[in-house]
């Protein structure tokens, strides 16, 4: 079992560097990373293909990886949205890797690219553990999904710098209960933002685009708790009494995510 967890705590020590250097080199070239996670039929590409498609109605340049284990459907439709597009095939890895996106990114990615969206896996188990280097993590839960999903998913929802709840056009239909939505978030991760949207009717779409450009351009996201404890965890586990890391050179670096306080949500939806 020793064995077991260390070679997780090693490959994720390992994927954390890599998401530090690619941070660093979007950084330098002025590309602000989305990271979005949900369940299957979250409706997640239905919301990203419209934000794609306002995003470039005005004028910002975007772009998108989205990732799956096999087909290239997602891609094919993201990219009527007239945004470059590239589908990224995990070839049966339930997640993306920081250092398997850079690689995809390279020769590929434009200059000019200001939001580059990636659609991870749909899986909230796996892909919640590995940073990719992003400047904001979104986190999707569906109105039928249930009001219980935070507390099932603590890790996905309790590391996201937002949460985007989809769908409620059928809200009432479903008979979602958004109070106790709410509660559940805030147990996992309080303070974090909460955004309503509906990909059919465009409800908080705009709100959703004009949060994450104010990121890219420099505005401060949500600092979640649970982030800091695991970075405590990694410090403790892989670094020295000053809590840096070390790789063979012996140059130090912090595991220390960029996310540094709040910011309001442009129409986002009061917790009850």
């Amino acid at each position: 079992m020793c064995r077991v967890v260390d070679l997780r705590q090693a490959v994720l020590a390992k994927n954390d560097a890599s998401a530090v250097e690619l941070r660093e080199h979007l950084a330098a070239r002025g590309t602000a990373e989305v990271n979005l996670l949900s369940s299957p039929g979250s409706g997640k590409t239905a919301l990203l293909e419209l934000l794609l498609a306002r995003a470039v109605a005005g004028g910002v340049t975007v772009a998108a990886v989205t990732a799956d284990l096999a087909t290239e459907n997602d891609a094919r439709r993201l990219a009527r949205a007239g945004a470059p597009v590239k589908q990224v095939l995990t070839d049966g890895l339930c997640h993306l890797e920081a250092g398997m996106l850079r690689e995809r990114l390279d020769g590929w990615l434009p200059r000019d690219t200001r939001v580059l969206f990636v659609e991870n896996v749909g899986n909230l188990v796996c892909p919640a553990s590995y940073d990719l280097g992003e400047s904001l993590r979104i986190v999707l839960g569906s109105v039928t999904e249930g009001e219980d999903k935070p507390l099932k998913y603590p890790t996905a929802f309790g590391l996201a710098h937002l949460v985007v709840i989809t769908k409620t056009d059928i809200a009432e239909a479903v008979e979602f209960d958004a109070a106790a939505f709410h509660r559940n978030v805030r147990q996992v991760n309080p303070g974090v933002p909460v955004l309503e949207t509906s990909a059919r009717t465009g409800a908080g779409v705009d709100e959703l685009l004009a949060l994450i450009l104010g990121v890219a351009d420099g505005a401060p996201v949500h600092r979640p708790v649970l982030a800091h404890q695991h970075e405590r965890y990694m410090h403790h586990h892989h670094g020295d009494e000053d809590g840096h890391t070390h790789d063979g050179a012996g140059h130090g670096h912090s595991h220390e995510h960029p996310a540094t306080a709040s910011v309001p949500v442009p129409g986002a939806a009061d917790a009850p």
